[in-house]
Parts: structure tokens; C-alpha cells; sequence
């Protein structure tokens, strides 16, 4: 009989078109006053002219990854300032430098994604010091409020709404087969993975189209909502070796990736991978993610992020250095094989079996 425990994260979210102008609304609501900005400088207008005198000091420098080097100027810019709250506005490295404040001074936060990264109604941290990505996970890494406005999303560009809508997905995907699935993100996952695969291609053809856009930032929260609840797996720990250690791109590397770690645990997981594929619509889950991003002109090779091949050696030594739960063993030599197949960018299963566009 199944047995797992679930706890639901005590975050807020506001959502629609226009939320934007209730951020300041939900910095007063947590009893501050005293704003550090996050945000590049052609991003914000539509957040910063409400927050107007809330605004005290601002940073630009956020960088994929989170370096711990980043975070220590920020921090630094933020106690200068006598900031008591975060208002990032960005995408997941934004968050993440976010979230790192909040893990190091306690600040209360408050996040506007820009894209679809699902990271900002999570726990979780990911920090790059020396090269090596770790994780880590506590209640006061957890942003407070999260205010998700489709407008802003409109003007992403075709290419990074593709791999962070991919990048979502991949925390829906390993939720479905962790150690900790329960009922609750099983239902969260598949209707993520569902409304990805419908809207990805409606908004590829029409970036304006409102309601796709609509579509994926929920599923973006769904997955991420999925990843606060449950532990990932190899698909996560891969990615976070190839960016932390080989400097990746992060929502491409996932998206390149996503379908030959779903490959490798197929074997593992048949039933999982089964309702992954009545979700999306196609007769294989793996191969069939593999041509939604091929059709839709996304990254399918690590070797068109800059990977080599004389990186595969160290990347299996990092990738299988430590123990984490999978559901199939983790072994040098298929960790090999997967990361040639994916630097090669072939399609798993062979050949195209072809991917009804936008899913059933």
C-alpha cells in the first residue's frame, strides 16, 4: 500500500493580468517599508513606479547559479540601506539571489517572475562557490508572497519561453516519480506537464496569445509547487553539474537533458512514464518531448550549449560522486551513455514517432 507525508508550504500568491501593481499592496501587507530591488533596468517600470519612496537601494548583478560572490555584494547593498524586504522582479536567477538574501539575513520577500522558471514558490537554493552547485532547503529560503503577472511575460523571447517552460516541466516530471510522491503533487504534475505541452506551441505561434500565456505560468507555479513538495532525481542533480561546474546555460541544459534522464528511468518507472506520455499526448514520454522541443526550434544537444566531450568524464565523476535517490541505480557507465547521447542531441527511442502539436 502507498504510504507518504505532505506538507503544504504557507506561501501567498497573487495572480492575473496587471498583478504587477499590487506589489506594493503586498510589501505593506508584510509590515515593511524599506525596499531592496532586484531587477535589470528594463525590466521593472511596471513594478517600480508604484513601489516608488518604498524603494531604498537596488541591484542589478544577478547571474545564473547564484554565486556566493554575488550574493555577498548584494548583501552588502542591503545592509548599507537597512532594507527589511526583497522585491525581485526576473527571472530564476533573480529568485535565487532572492532567496539566498533571505537564507542569509532573513528577509522577507516578495517575487515577480518574468519567466517560467517555477523556483519562486520553493524552499529551495541552489549556490555556486568554487565551481561546485549545491542545494539546500529551510522554511526561510521560502519567499512570502509571489505575484504572477501574465502581462509580463508577453514580451520573453520565443526561445527562452520554450526552455524555461521546459525547465518547469522537468520539476513536474521528477516529481512524479520521487520518494516522496504523494496524490496532491501527482495531480499538480500532470496537469503542469498537460497545460506545457498544449500551450508551448500556441505560444510559439503567437507570443500575444494571453491566455497560453496564462497557461504556462500556472503550470510554471504547478511545477514548482511540485518541487517544493517532493525531492528530485537524476535529471536535477545532472543539470545542477552541468551549470554549476561546466557553466551551462540553466534552462537550456534542462531542456536538452529532461528527456534522456526521463529515458534513463523509464525502465524504472514504466507507469509514471506512461501517464507523462497520456498527459502530453504521445505514445512515448521521452521521445516525445524530444520532438516537441525539435519542432519548436529549442536546444536538443549539449553540444550546442558549449559542452564537449572531454567533459563527460568529470561530469559522470560529479554526477555519481555522491548518493540520491533515483529510481534506477545510478551507474558511471549509463550516466556515460546518457551524457554522450545527450552531447550528441540524439532522439530517445531512434527515430520520431511524431507529437500531435499541443498535445491531445
Amino acid at each position: 500500500m502507498r504510504t507518504f507525508t505532505y506538507t503544504a508550504l504557507p506561501s501567498r500568491v497573487v495572480f492575473g493580468a496587471g498583478a504587477a501593481a499590487r506589489v506594493p499592496e503586498e510589501v505593506e501587507r508584510l509590515g515593511r517599508g524599506r525596499v531592496l530591488l532586484l531587477a535589470g533596468r528594463h525590466l521593472d517600470a511596471r513594478v517600480t513606479d508604484g513601489l516608488g519612496d518604498l524603494v531604498v537601494a537596488r541591484f542589478d548583478g544577478a547571474v545564473m547559479h547564484t554565486p556566493t560572490s554575488v550574493t555577498d555584494r548584494a548583501l552588502a547593498v542591503a545592509r548599507e540601506h537597512g532594507v527589511d524586504c526583497v522585491v525581485a522582479v526576473g527571472g530564476g536567477s533573480t529568485t535565487g539571489l532572492s532567496k539566498a538574501l533571505a537564507a542569509r539575513a532573513g528577509y522577507d520577500q516578495v517575487i515577480v517572475p518574468t519567466t517560467y522558471a517555477g523556483s519562486e514558490v520553493t524552499p529551495v537554493l541552489g549556490e555556486t562557490r568554487d565551481g561546485v552547485k549545491t542545494t539546500r532547503s529551510g522554511p526561510e529560503i521560502l519567499p512570502e508572497t509571489v505575484v504572477y503577472d501574465v502581462d509580463l511575460t508577453v514580451g520573453l523571447p520565443a526561445a527562452i519561453t520554450l526552455t524555461s517552460a521546459v525547465n518547469a516541466m522537468a520539476h513536474a516530471v521528477e516529481a512524479l516519480y520521487s520518494a516522496q510522491a504523494n496524490p496532491v503533487v501527482d495531480g499538480m504534475a500532470l496537469e503542469s506537464i498537460a497545460a506545457v505541452t498544449r500551450a508551448l506551441p500556441r505560444v510559439t505561434a503567437d507570443p500575444h496569445d494571453l491566455e497560453a500565456r496564462a497557461d504556462l505560468l500556472q503550470a510554471a507555479w504547478l511545477a514548482g509547487a511540485c518541487l517544493a513538495g517532493v525531492g528530485m532525481g537524476l535529471h536535477h542533480k545532472l543539470c545542477h553539474t552541468l551549470g554549476g561546474s561546466f557553466d551551462l546555460p540553466h534552462a537550456p541544459t534542462h531542456t536538452v537533458v529532461l528527456p534522456h534522464a526521463m529515458a534513463y528511468n523509464a525502465p524504472a518507472v514504466p507507469g509514471v512514464m506512461a501517464r507523462i506520455a497520456d498527459a502530453m499526448g504521445v505514445p512515448d514520454a521521452p521521445g516525445g518531448l524530444h520532438d516537441l522541443v525539435a519542432g519548436l526550434g529549442g536546444p536538443t544537444s549539449l553540444a550546442e550549449l558549449g559542452f564537449t566531450r572531454e567533459g563527460i568524464g568529470r561530469a559522470t565523476e560529479l554526477a555519481t560522486a555522491t548518493p540520491y535517490p533515483n529510481p534506477r541505480p545510478v551507474t558511471a557507465e549509463g550516466i556515460t551513455r546518457l551524457l554522450t547521447d545527450a552531447h550528441d542531441g540524439r532522439r530517445p527511442g531512434g527515430d520520431a514517432a511524431g507529437l500531435r502539436p499541443g498535445g491531445r
